[in-house]
């Protein structure tokens, strides 16, 4: 079995408000506008990574591999696909804890076939830039909550998502 990672416990909500010193993403010059069309363009990326010959291979037992990577980035598209739904359609929603480590291991993401979560990230990916594309500009600030409390509006969910996915794009980088 492959050996679990040390989980992150890292608040990253910090990102909102100045530039990933890790990947240099700077959430705030990223608009609503823009989310659907930078995640397509992310998953693109994602699948000439999930193509490589490395792809099942850790570059250190305690990094995930880009199928590991892949993996989760899947689960953050999907994840967040339901949050910013619920913050279109509820007032406020308060979000379940995800815990990406527990999902890692339940879903053992280090046996997972790269080619099929190459498809499976690019659907999700899909998915859920058509819901950004579809937000209106009266719907960017409603709100919903973690379960630690931190409040998102559609707009900082988007951009905090996105980092995400340009962050773990950097962490598969050859």
């Amino acid at each position: 079995m492959t050996p679990p990672i040390e989980p992150d416990t890292k608040n990253w909500t910090w990102v909102l408000e100045k530039t990933c010193t890790e990947c240099g993403f700077t959430a705030a010059e990223v608009e609503v506008p823009e989310l659907g069309s930078l995640i397509r363009a992310n998953a693109a990326v994602w699948v000439e990574a999930l193509a490589r010959p490395d792809a099942r291979t850790r570059p250190r037992d305690d990094v995930w591999s880009p199928v590991e990577y892949g993996a989760h980035v899947r689960d953050v598209h999907r994840l967040f696909a339901v949050r910013v739904r619920m913050m279109l359609e509820q007032d406020c929603p308060t979000f379940a804890n995800w815990d990406q480590d527990a999902t890692a291991l339940a879903e053992r993401y280090d046996l997972a076939d790269p080619a099929t979560v190459s498809v499976e990230l690019v659907d999700a990916a899909e998915a859920v830039a058509a819901i950004y594309d579809a937000v209106q500009p009266e719907q960017y600030e409603r709100a919903g909550l973690r379960s630690n409390g931190s409040e998102f509006t559609v707009t900082t969910i988007g951009r905090y998502h996105l980092h995400d996915d340009v962050h773990h794009l950097g962490d598969v980088a050859p």
